[in-house]
């Protein structure tokens, strides 16, 4: 995991010096959603590629250990390629999306299909995958913007089920692969001048 983590780091820091910052052309942002349901802190970089072109590094995750039997440690990587209708960081916008990461869940009430599982069990595993978004974004003044978008698409995820949220002998062993919302944003984006 803690290789992983820096090699993604290392790719982000390549990628964010090897593109020329310009007025306009580089934005820094956070998801109020991934604050809001994870309690996770995140951020992404955008870069204008060209006059209808970004690319959207996101990444984010909470990697430290809570009371338990809670847990929630988890982390993940999702670069878009963003394709806008009228102008870069602009309205309406299409992303194309893949994503990794890594998670150690267990101890939540979510009484929700597969996830209300994550009471009595914790699940450890990774993901990847890809999907499709479609966006919007609303100048608020000359830094900033408000972006709103949902995606949808495919996540293999390889795990290990365990009894208990916090330790337990292993249960099952197995890849899911799953189907449905990707990415959902509600961000603000602050642009450097």
């Amino acid at each position: 995991m803690k290789q992983m983590r820096k090699i993604v780091l290392t790719l982000v820091l390549l990628l964010a010096t090897a593109i020329g910052v310009q007025a306009q052309k580089v934005a820094l942002k956070t998801n109020a959603l991934h604050w809001a349901v994870m309690g996770s802190p995140n951020a992404a970089l955008e870069f204008a590629m060209g006059p209808k072109v970004t690319l959207d590094l996101y990444g984010g995750g909470n990697l430290w250990k809570f009371e338990k039997p809670l847990e929630v440690r988890h982390w993940l990587v999702q670069p878009e390629l963003r394709y806008w209708f009228c102008e870069v960081f602009n309205g309406t916008f299409i992303g194309l999306h893949g994503h990794y990461g890594q998670y150690n869940i267990g101890g939540i009430n979510l009484p929700v299909g597969r996830l209300k599982n994550l009471k009595d069990h914790r699940y450890e595993g990774y993901f990847y995958g890809a999907g499709l978004s479609l966006g919007h974004q609303w100048i608020l003044s000359k830094h900033l913007n408000l972006e709103a978008s949902l995606g949808g698409g495919w996540a293999r995820t390889p795990y290990k089920k365990y009894e208990c949220p916090v330790c337990s002998p292993l249960l099952d062993e197995s890849t899911y692969d799953y189907f449905g919302l990707t990415r959902a944003t509600l961000s603000l984006t602050y642009f450097f001048n």
